[in-house]
C-alpha cells in the first residue's frame, strides 16, 4: 500500500516514519517549504527519542519515506491518506480550530483520481470526519473514497514505542471495505496481539477525547489530594500508591505536581467541554478539572513565596522547562507559567533544560539561560524542579550547596527524598508531603 500523510508535525512525522518501519511506502506532505527542505536533509523539526535514527534509515537506506510540498503529486495512486494537521484551541470559545482540516479536505477532493481511504488521525470533535466526507462528496462520487477515524495515542517522549507497541488501535469506519483496508494496514501489530477496536466513526472520535479527558481528571484529582495532604501531614505519594494498587484505579497519572500541560490535555479537555455544551450535556466535572489546572501554577507560586520571603534582588534556578521529560515541547508548560508569575513578583529566573531552552527563549526572552545545572544554580536563593528529567535525579547536591546562596529546593515533581537533602543542609519542599 502507498500512504500519504498530510502534515509533518508531531503526529504526522512520527506516524509516517513508523508506517515506513512497517514496510509501507509513505509520503509526507506539508506546505511549509523550509520544513520539507530540512526533512529532505534529514533534519528533524523537534526532539523525540529515536526519531533521528528512523528518519536516517527510511530516508537514506530503505527510501520508504519521502517529503513533498505538492499533495497533487503525492496522491497519485495513493491507497490511504491521513489527515494529521493541527487542531489548536480557538481563543474565543476554546473550541477546536478546524481550519486546517477543512483546507486539507478541499485539497484532497480536488486531487482524488482513484479509490482511496481518507483517515482522520488529528484529534477532532465528534462529527468532524462526517463533515470531511460531505466536503469531498460535494466534488466527487462516493465510490471513489471512504472516510475513517483512526485517532492517535502517542505520548511525547515515548511516541515511537507507543506507535510500534500500542495499547490498542481504534478504527471508526462506515464500510466493510475501509475496515478491511485499515486492518491490513495494522497487520504488523497482530504478532504482538494488539487489540483492534472496530466501531463507528463518532465513537472513535469520542474515544480519543474521553481518554485524554479522563487522564487529565486523574491528574487534577491527585493534585487536589496533594493539597489536602500538605494541610493534614499526610504523604500524597503513599496515598497514590495505596490507590493505584486497586486495579480499578491503576497507578498511572497519579503523580502530584504543578499540573498538566503539553499540546493535548489542556486543549482536548476544553474542546470536549465545548462539544458537550453544544449538545446540552453538563460536563461540570471536566470544567472543574480545567479550572483547577489553570489555577495550579498560581497556587504553586503562592506556596513558594509563603515559604520564603524573596526580595527584589532574589534569583531562583528553574530546572526543567519542557512540559514533560524527553521532549522539547513547551506548549502549556507549567514550568514556564510558574516562571512568568515569579518574574511578575520581581524575581529573576536562571534556567536550564536539556532540550527545551531554544524554544523557551522564543517564549520568554527575559529568562536567563545556562548550559549546565550547576551554572544555573550559582548564587541563587532557591531551586525549583519543574520537569523530571532523568539527569536531575542524580545531581551532586554537595556541589550545588557550595554554589547556592540559600539551600532551598522546591521539588515540584517529588523526585527526591527529603531526608537525604535535609542531611546535606537543604530546606526541602515537595508536593503533597
Amino acid at each position: 500500500m502507498k500512504l500519504v500523510i498530510v502534515g509533518t508535525g508531531y503526529v504526522g512525522l512520527i506516524s509516517g516514519l513508523c508506517f515506513s518501519e512497517f514496510g509501507f511506502e509513505t509520503i509526507c506532505v506539508d506546505k511549509d517549504k523550509r520544513r520539507i527542505q530540512e526533512l529532505e536533509k534529514g533534519i528533524c523539526p523537534f526532539f523525540e527519542p529515536g526519531i533521528k535514527d528512523l528518519l536516517f534509515k527510511h530516508l537514506n537506506k530503505t527510501k520508504l519515506i519521502s517529503f513533498k510540498l505538492s499533495l497533487t503529486e503525492a496522491m497519485n495512486n495513493a491507497d490511504i491518506i491521513f489527515i494529521t494537521v493541527g487542531t489548536p484551541s480557538r481563543r474565543i470559545d476554546a473550541e477546536a480550530d478546524l481550519t486546517f482540516i477543512w483546507d486539507v479536505a478541499n485539497d484532497i477532493a480536488e486531487n482524488i483520481k482513484n479509490y482511496c481511504v481518507i483517515v482522520t488521525k488529528s484529534t477532532v470533535p465528534v462529527g468532524t470526519t462526517n463533515k470531511i466526507k460531505k466536503i469531498i462528496q460535494s466534488k466527487i462520487e462516493d465510490e471513489k473514497f471512504d472516510v475513517v477515524s483512526n485517532p492517535e495515542f502517542l505520548r511525547e517522549g515515548s511516541a515511537i514505542n507507543d506507535f510500534m507497541r500500542p495499547d490498542r488501535i481504534v478504527i471508526g469506519t462506515e464500510t466493510k471495505k475501509s475496515e478491511k483496508i485499515m486492518r491490513e494496514l495494522y497487520r504488523p501489530l497482530y504478532l504482538i496481539e494488539t487489540p483492534i477496536i472496530s466501531t463507528n466513526i463518532a465513537t472513535a472520535e469520542i474515544i480519543k477525547y474521553a481518554s485524554n479527558s479522563f487522564l487529565a481528571t486523574k491528574i487534577g484529582f491527585i493534585n487536589q489530594v496533594a493539597d489536602l495532604c500538605e494541610e493534614v501531614g499526610a504523604n500524597v505519594q503513599d496515598v497514590a500508591k495505596g490507590m493505584g494498587i486497586d486495579k480499578r484505579i491503576g497507578p498511572k497519572f497519579l503523580h502530584a505536581g504543578p499540573g498538566f500541560g503539553g499540546s493535548c490535555f489542556p486543549k482536548d479537555v476544553k474542546a470536549f467541554v465545548t462539544t458537550a455544551k453544544k449538545h446540552n450535556i453538563d460536563f461540570s466535572i471536566l470544567e472543574a478539572v480545567n479550572s483547577s489546572n489553570n489555577q495550579r501554577p498560581k497556587k504553586i507560586v503562592k506556596k513558594i513565596l509563603d515559604k520564603n520571603k524573596f526580595g527584589p534582588d532574589s534569583k531562583i534556578a528553574l530546572l526543567g522547562l519542557s512540559f514533560k521529560p524527553d521532549t522539547d515541547d513547551i506548549r502549556d508548560s507549567t514550568s514556564l507559567k510558574i516562571a512568568k508569575i515569579l518574574q511578575e513578583n520581581d524575581i529573576r529566573i536562571n534556567c536550564y533544560d536539556p532540550k527545551a531552552m531554544e524554544n523557551s527563549k522564543i517564549y520568554n526572552n527575559n529568562l536567563i539561560f545556562f548550559d549546565t545545572v550547576y551554572e544555573a544554580c550559582e548564587g541563587v536563593n532557591a531551586i525549583i524542579i519543574g520537569t523530571e528529567w532523568n539527569e536531575f535525579r542524580a545531581l551532586n547536591f554537595h556541589k550545588i550547596k557550595e554554589k547556592i546562596k540559600n539551600p532551598i529546593i522546591f521539588d515540584l515533581r517529588n523526585i527526591y527524598k527529603s531526608e537525604e537533602l535535609e542531611k546535606i543542609g537543604f530546606s526541602y519542599y515537595g508536593v503533597g508531603k
